[in-house]
């Protein structure tokens, strides 16, 4: 039997298949642009790469921003990730005269925000520190040149309960392999959460099981592209409060510190124990510029008003879509006054404009 180009895959994951005609140019073309959409199955994959929220001026503080409109970086699914940060990130960064010199992540878990500021210039150099020593394993192996190898486990695992049993049962015997193992289990446990006693995902998002987490074409492409910039970026498996005061006096460095929240930090990550006052009294030393974020508590808030920084509560959504607020901390949030000022001025001038137009017809 002939095979249709449209059954190039056993099924397509999206559903039932309709015949467009197209120029045969550009089918090769129209064809990658479809399977690509076919592993978007998932809302942390919708839309990858648009960008409705540049900046903070494009978000409203008191509404969470929508993850699938901020480009995808990380190979982790990390609970507590701060992919609905960067708008933010970028006002903080861009609005300084010059990128910073170096930007330190010192509890850096799925990096999102570091490899963005990596990736878009908002920082001439990147370090990202990680004491966990399986998240350790898996930025080690993307930025010590075995990227490769990692993304090709990844397209070519046959994803299975045995398999995924077989490959988590093992001890790894290889820095690399632990990688993997540390991306798979990301992917496969409910939530991404990746301490002890997290189980298997099992009915998942749209009956999907296993799979719903996993896009190994997408987790092979983010790997690679990370490893395509890797000059930009250095690791330190260690001790977070070590880095920063290795680079506090440096004025041209920038601190984002996203440490393990107070409340549900011991139940989400293997390292969790973080002494918080001693981090603001760190922080707050530093010569450099510092941008926080925390779970909204009465005992954060007074800890920021101790070591006179300034706070603004973000609304986000946690793992599981319910609505909450964060706390973003900084010696100076002017850059967030201006963009809301911006955001306002800009709303009212388009509702101006509407009036004039509809009173115009």
């Amino acid at each position: 039997m002939a095979r249709s180009s449209t059954s190039f895959r056993p099924k397509w994951k999206l559903g039932n298949t309709t015949v467009v005609r197209v120029p045969q140019t550009l089918a090769p073309a129209v064809l990658r642009y479809a399977h690509e959409l076919d592993d978007i199955t998932a809302p942390e994959e919708i839309r990858e790469g648009a960008v409705a929220y540049r900046t903070a001026e494009d978000v409203e503080m008191t509404k969470p921003v929508n993850v699938a409109s901020v480009p995808q970086r990380s190979p982790f699914r990390y609970p507590g990730g701060k992919t609905w940060l960067v708008p933010y990130i970028r006002s903080w960064l861009g609005h300084k005269q010059n990128p910073a010199g170096v930007l330190v992540e010192p509890f850096a878990g799925g990096g999102i925000v570091g490899l963005t500021s990596g990736f878009e210039g908002l920082a001439e150099h990147v370090v990202l520190v990680e004491c966990d020593p399986n998240v350790a394993a898996v930025w080690h192996t993307i930025l010590g040149g075995q990227a490769k190898w990692l993304a090709d486990q990844i397209l070519n695992f046959d994803l299975s309960r045995d398999n995924v049993t077989e490959v988590l049962g093992k001890e790894p015997m290889t820095q690399r392999e632990r990688a993997f193992a540390v991306i798979l289990r990301n992917r496969v446990q409910r939530g991404g959460i990746m301490a002890e006693g997290a189980g298997l995902v099992k009915t998942g998002e749209n009956g999907r099981g296993l799979n719903s987490r996993w896009y190994p074409e997408t987790l092979a492409r983010r790997i690679q592209e990370i490893a395509g910039l890797r000059e930009r970026f250095s690791f330190v498996e260690g001790d977070g409060f070590e880095i920063i005061r290795r680079y506090a006096d440096d004025e041209t460095a920038a601190f984002f510190v996203d440490p393990p929240y107070t409340v549900a930090s011991k139940r989400l990550y293997s390292h969790w124990q973080v002494e918080h006052r001693t981090l603001f009294a760190l922080l707050a030393r530093v010569k450099g510029d510092v941008l926080m974020t925390y779970d909204n508590t009465r005992e954060i808030a007074a800890l920021a008003f101790e070591f006179h920084f300034e706070t603004q509560a973000i609304a986000m959504k946690n793992t599981h879509h319910a609505r909450m607020t964060e706390l973003v901390i900084g010696k100076d949030l002017s850059w967030l006054r201006e963009a809301a000022n911006g955001r306002e001025s800009g709303s009212r001038n388009a509702q101006a404009t509407l009036a004039y137009l509809m009173q115009s017809r």
